[in-house]
């Protein structure tokens, strides 16, 4: 099955993202999709497709994860590449979410490869194409997320089935911070 462990966002943190897809929208600057509302959240790591049996060893590793509850925060919107723009993104920081995300690196790296490039991002649309580049980029500048903070108390490894009209994630295990 195709996997990942994640963050969920809460609700005020995707209110706020829904908006600026709104106002995205509106514009027209680009052909593509925008992500489905249930489907916010944060990759920590993505496994990709994996066995039954793999995914039982990944829980059980999971398990052995120990981190305190901390505040993150959504702030800058943008793209990762100027000259090819095919994921729009916003930054989440939060200490706590590297901390984390090595963990989950250290706990995995006899499995999959370490991140060497992670980078604590939401992605909000996917781009097909866009007309007028530089004014696309220019008004993703020009957008200044409200800096909602929320207490990550949990993580996920979630499963991912793709359809036709977009992915459905389901919750395998949900792993919670430690006391104090």
């Amino acid at each position: 099955m195709r996997t990942f462990i994640a963050i969920d966002l809460n609700k005020e943190c995707k209110a706020e993202i829904i908006k600026i897809q709104k106002t995205l929208s509106k514009k027209n600057l680009f052909n593509g999709k925008f992500t489905e509302d249930e489907n916010l959240h944060l990759t920590l790591k993505f496994l990709g497709e994996i066995s039954e049996e793999q995914v039982i060893e990944v829980k059980k590793r999971l398990t052995e994860i120990k981190f305190k509850e901390f505040f993150a925060e959504i702030s800058e919107i943008g793209v990762f590449n100027k000259d090819f723009n095919k994921i729009i993104w916003i930054k989440l920081n939060g200490k706590g979410i590297w901390d984390l995300q090595k963990q989950i690196d250290d706990k995995l790296k006899d499995f999959f490869p370490v991140e060497s490039r992670f980078m604590s991002h939401i992605t909000i649309a996917r781009v097909k194409n866009v007309s007028n580049k530089s004014g696309f980029l220019e008004y993703l500048k020009s957008i200044k997320p409200q800096k909602i903070q929320f207490l990550v108390k949990e993580f996920s490894l979630k499963k991912s089935e793709l359809a036709s009209v977009g992915p459905k994630y389901e919750d395998l295990e949900v792993y919670s911070s430690i006391k104090g």
